[in-house]
């Protein structure tokens, strides 16, 4: 619709059947004097565009002074003015804060709509759908008064605005951190923890400062790498609680996720231990200064090791603000201590400190400690290992992502800054300490240089001091001996105390934080049902107490070792397992190309994460290789644990895209494969209807189809399209779920016609993608063409029909009780709704009991109980559930039983293959993939050919050599060689007798009787149509002979059928060529077929329980197995 400068846009009001938009014209006076006179409330009078249109929108303009108008359409006015807006004008919002519609079904874009559901950060909204929106439009009815309104600010529908966000309320009181305070501080406290006071100096001395500095820029490659990844991750999309475990799944899938996030929690508990112990390590060397240890070394460590980590499960347990005010202290401490040993390295030493190695910034010092210096039993990678937990610390703050207010933005913020100060802090220690202290040193002043001793040419020895003897002894003093080298060279040592005090514990209370928090999240998507107990929260902050003792309890098992070098190598391989998939997850997600992945940072490359993921992978080796191994396995059990438990989830994983993006590329490449006759398969389209409906001919498919072709089941809905169409769409989802669940590797389509036929000509020329395209129609055999209408008798025939105008081979499976179950289905839904109506009775009984006594709610229950209600069986395997009740008769037991037939192990038997067209192989391909299914392996081959009287010996070597060369395994070969032979006269009598409905009889008619009845009932046999095919319906019916006397007793036939001749306007001389002829008569009561090996499963007819019969003609080469 188009606006322009003429006033007739807004008074000329022709009727028109076909307008989009209603406008409705509103006169008003605008002038103040009207307004006295007039104090009645305004009048309104609005002009249509026709009583009919589809009223979309509603435009409402205030007729005024014309200058106004003007004003407002030449400039495109839309602020509101007092010259063009009234105060109390309801629209004037719709202007300038919606859209260019007023009035509108149609919703604006809103936050609201795209939050999952149970979002933390509101409710969600469910904007008007399309079907909605489209029936409403159709309707043409009054809408509510502000409703489009409310749509279209996004306010939802009116039940939306009873919703009430339970969640948010609950968490309205938590406590959220910014970047500074959750992301930033913790990364440096946990990154700057006990490696940076009591390890990093005897790094120095291992590796010198050289290898020193590369070892900490290694760890700083890794942890840069994947913080970016991680940046990456955070910023596409909303973070919640779960940290590492939370990017990981959420990007990669549960299977991933899974496995990584019990890890990842158990290296955090372990971490508590080892920052702990690097605690307790300085508690005991104080002690040992003053002499005043409680027992001994490693005991004094354990006792204090278990002391602080109650502590610090008391100050995690009283809450995350308790936490969060620890932390900024601590951190106020850490870097007053590590300011402190800066300004130590500038004061002059004195004497003692002198005799334990510092000697203040020497060049000559620096220049010595600048090589490695690598002890027995070292090297560069072991001092690696010992030297990577330092640099974990960069999940500290993704760790409780969700006590975070903006997670995508303060992660990437203060994880990145957090490496970058922490890096250069541990790299300016690192080259501060080795130009300052010696590697080793006595601690006796004595050891001083006098006139006329040699000098071995060491640092120290250059400046007066002989600690030579430490060549031969060991030393307690020095960057290789003494752990406390930091505190020495500091301006007060007990600040350097406090700050390894403050490094530890405030590590440990971040990992003591974020392990619990991690193992929440876990436990809460319910991976792990066993681990469930440990989802629950407490408080206003969701507390993980549960998790915390857990924690507490794993921690307290890893201080009992003692050893901090022990425990170190064990959590670095599970935290950089952790970083590899977190690179991998960033890497994936861009491989994957899913318009999805549209990460806010953009400082990132896919083939850096990749290469982050490998670097991860191959330190793990490098730091402990049966370390890595150990990960490893255990990460690969948890993965194939979860897969095999397949957890209910959906989160939009990279995994899915991957999936996506692999299929389509491999349907593309398909469609360059030209077609050969060795790479022939099987692609079949089954007219199941739902596919819980004939769970039999869908079963049968599925055992030639499974792993080897395309199996779509297929169903038309007939009838109006509207109603159609949503039948169908409702029952998509539920209908593919039902062929997962059943283990079925099939899809699901679906079409909505005018007519059933109709319907099947799209499926057959629709569906499929490239070369995975349907070559092979499947479908039931129809049982009740006799008592049918013409018009389905006419469909069936003409979908064979057009079938082959389409090249699709067609495959007819017949079973005796017939394939179609949804009567049962319906009868077993009626039931299951009298076992819930009688279980709400119970329960509603139970509940009024106290109250109504013994009166007459207690009486209807006994009443009910009387009812005969039979309870479903249980489903084990998806199946049909064997409902034995009065309320099914036999006949739907029998049928429940033979839908189920298919899925037990046939045993053994036969499946005979009469082949007497060449139908380029499918008749044999069929047979042959069935007796590889482990159902149906028992089944030996036998092969009827028809062949010649005097030629039956010849004829059988022939096709021995014809099946050897197909590689065809076959238990026996038959040539029947009167197979031309006219049937006896009881079998034609039958066969005259159920076509005799059918027939015309023109000849004991009157001419124009004969025609008039020709034109009316043209689908009657004529006695020259009858006459002209006697001989061909003499070999259907002597075939139906020779099935009943050579494989009454077969598990499966296979039949090559003859191809159905188009008939002009499908009369019935095409169904009985279709229908009759190949015998499907009624069996006479004496007949030997009621003996058969199924009586079960017998058919009414002279074959056995199981028939196929695929048509010759088909678009398959006739040699396609011949190499």
């Amino acid at each position: 619709m188009s606006l322009n400068n003429s006033s007739n846009v807004f008074l000329d009001s022709a009727p028109s059947n076909t307008n989009r938009f209603q406008v409705n014209v509103i006169n008003e006076g605008h002038e103040s004097s009207a307004a006295a006179e007039n104090s009645d409330p305004p009048h309104y009078e609005e002009t249509s565009f026709g009583d009919e249109a589809q009223t979309r929108f509603r435009i409402s303009f205030r007729p005024g002074k014309q200058e106004c108008y003007d004003n407002f359409l030449q400039n495109g006015e839309t602020t509101k003015t007092d010259a063009s807006f009234h105060v109390y004008d309801s629209h004037t919002n719709t202007y300038y804060l919606q859209t260019f519609g007023h009035n509108t079904m149609d919703a604006v874009p809103k936050i609201e709509y795209y939050r999952n559901t149970g979002s933390l950060s509101g409710p969600k909204a469910n904007r008007p759908s399309i079907l909605e929106i489209h029936e409403q439009l159709a309707k043409n009815v009054a809408v509510a008064p502000g409703l489009p309104d409310r749509v279209a600010n996004g306010d939802g529908m009116p039940g939306d605005e009873q919703a009430e966000n339970k969640e948010e309320e609950d968490k309205s009181g938590a406590v959220k951190f910014g970047w500074v305070k959750g992301v930033l501080v913790r990364c440096m406290l946990n990154i700057w923890g006990v490696m940076l006071f009591i390890r990093l100096s005897w790094i120095v001395g291992e590796a010198g400062i050289g290898l020193g500095v590369i070892i900490i820029g290694l760890s700083v490659v890794v942890t840069t790498l994947t913080g970016i990844s991680m940046s990456a991750i955070c910023t596409n999309g909303v973070v919640r609680g779960g940290g590492a475990y939370y990017l990981i799944s959420r990007s990669l899938g549960p299977e991933f996720g899974g496995s990584i996030g019990l890890i990842f929690a158990f290296a955090n508990a372990v971490a508590v231990a080892m920052y702990v112990v690097g605690f307790a390590e300085t508690v005991v060397d104080l002690l040992k200064e003053s002499d005043s240890m409680m027992v001994d070394p490693t005991n004094d460590i354990r006792i204090i090791g278990s002391i602080t980590v109650v502590i610090l499960l008391g100050i995690s347990v009283a809450g995350m603000e308790w936490e969060a005010k620890a932390q900024v202290i601590l951190l106020i401490i850490l870097l007053i201590a590590i300011a402190n040993f800066f300004i130590g390295t500038v004061i002059p030493s004195n004497n003692e400190k002198k005799s334990r190695g510092f000697f203040n910034y020497q060049a000559s010092i620096f220049a010595e400690n600048f090589g490695p210096s690598f002890t027995k039993g070292e090297g560069f990678f072991s001092v690696f290992a010992i030297f990577f937990p330092a640099a974990t610390g960069i999940l500290a703050g993704a760790n409780i992502s969700g006590d975070l207010e903006d997670p995508q933005d303060a992660i990437p913020r203060g994880t990145m800054l957090a490496i970058f100060i922490t890096t250069v802090a541990y790299i300016g220690v690192a080259i501060c300490v080795g130009a300052c202290v010696v590697r080793d040193a006595t601690g006796n002043m004595n050891d001083t240089i006098i006139s006329g001793m040699n000098c071995n040419g060491s640092a120290a020895c250059g400046l007066g001091y002989d600690f030579s003897r430490c060549q031969h002894e060991p030393c307690q003093y020095g960057l290789m001996n003494n752990f406390q080298v930091m505190s020495m060279v500091s301006g007060f040592g007990p600040l350097i105390t406090a700050g390894i005090f403050s490094a530890t514990l405030s590590s440990a209370l971040a990992s003591l934080v974020s392990a619990p928090k991690v193992f929440q999240a876990l436990c809460k998507d319910n991976i792990y049902k066993a681990l469930q107990f440990f989802a629950k929260g407490y408080g206003k902050n969701n507390e993980p107490l549960r998790g915390y003792v857990l924690t507490f309890v794993i921690a307290m098992a890893f201080i009992l070792i003692a050893e901090l070098n022990t425990i170190a190598p064990i959590i670095s391989n599970f935290f950089l397992a952790s970083y590899a998939l977190i690179n991998f997850s960033c890497f994936h997600a861009s491989y994957a190309k899913s318009p999805g992945w549209r990460p806010a940072y953009g400082i990132y490359n896919m083939w850096v994460s990749l290469f982050g993921a490998v670097l991860c992978c191959a330190v793990m080796f490098v730091i402990n290789w049966w370390a890595a191994v150990i990960t490893y396995i255990i990460e690969f059990f948890l993965y194939i644990y979860v897969t095999y438990k397949k957890p209910d989830v959906n989160w939009g994983s990279s995994t899915q895209a991957l999936s996506y993006v692999s299929a389509l590329d491999n349907a593309l490449e398909l469609t360059t494969v030209e077609d050969h006759v060795k790479n022939f398969r099987p692609q079949c389209i089954v007219l199941t209807g739902g596919p819980m409906t004939r769970p039999a001919l869908l079963d049968i498919t599925h055992a030639f189809t499974k792993n080897s072709g395309l199996c779509i089941c297929c169903e038309v809905f007939v009838g109006p399209r509207k109603l159609c169409v949503k039948e169908m769409n409702s029952g998509m989802a539920k209908k593919q779920a039902w062929l997962i669940k059943n283990k079925i590797k099939a899809f699901y389509a679906a079409v909505a016609a005018d007519c059933f036929r109709d319907g099947v000509r799209s499926l057959l020329q629709a569906s499929g993608l490239g070369r995975m395209k349907p070559n092979t129609l499947v479908i039931g055999y129809k049982r009740n063409w006799r008592k049918a209408q013409l018009t389905e008798i006419e469909n069936y025939v003409g979908i064979i029909h057009d079938a082959f105008d389409f090249e699709i081979g067609v495959v007819i499976v017949r079973i005796s009780q017939g394939f179609d179950i949804s009567q049962v289905l319906q009868v077993q839904d009626e039931l299951e709704k009298l076992e819930q109506e009688r279980l709400a009775l119970e329960a509603t009984i139970k509940d009024n009991e106290s109250e109504e006594g013994g009166g007459g709610i207690r009486g209807l229950f006994k009443k009910a109980g009387k009812l005969n209600i039979t309870k479903p069986t249980s489903k084990k395997d998806g199946s049909i559930n064997t409902i034995q009740s009065m309320h099914v008769g036999e006949f739907n037991q029998k049928l429940v039983e033979a839908s189920a037939q298919f899925k037990k192990k046939q045993g053994k038997g036969t499946i005979d293959v009469w082949w007497l067209f060449d139908d380029g192989g499918l008749t044999l391909l069929i047979p042959y993939i069935l007796t590889l299914r482990k159902k149906w392996k028992d089944c030996k081959l036998r092969i009827y050919v028809g062949g010649k009287v005097n030629r039956i010996e010849e004829e059988k070597i022939a096709m021995a050599s014809l099946l050897s060369k197909f590689r065809i395994k076959f238990a026996e070969i038959h040539v029947i060689g009167d197979i031309n032979m006219k049937p006896n006269k009881e079998s034609w009598k039958v066969f005259e007798e159920m076509i005799e409905p059918y027939r015309l009889h023109e000849s004991c008619k009157d001419l124009t009787t004969a025609e008039k009845l020709k034109r009316e009932t043209p689908w009657k046999i004529t006695d020259a149509e009858l006459e002209a095919i006697k001989e061909k319906s003499y070999r259907q019916v002597r075939l139906n002979e020779l099935l009943q006397e050579h494989s009454r007793a077969a598990n499966l036939i296979v039949l090559t059928a003859f191809a159905l001749a188009h008939s002009q306007g499908f009369h019935l001389c095409a169904l009985p060529r279709g229908l009759e002829w190949p015998g499907r008569g009624r069996t006479p009561v004496s007949s030997p077929w009621r003996r058969c090996k199924h009586p079960s499963l017998a058919a009414a007819i002279f074959v056995p329980s199981i028939c196929i019969f695929p048509p010759y003609w088909l678009w398959v080469p006739p040699s396609f197995v011949e190499k």
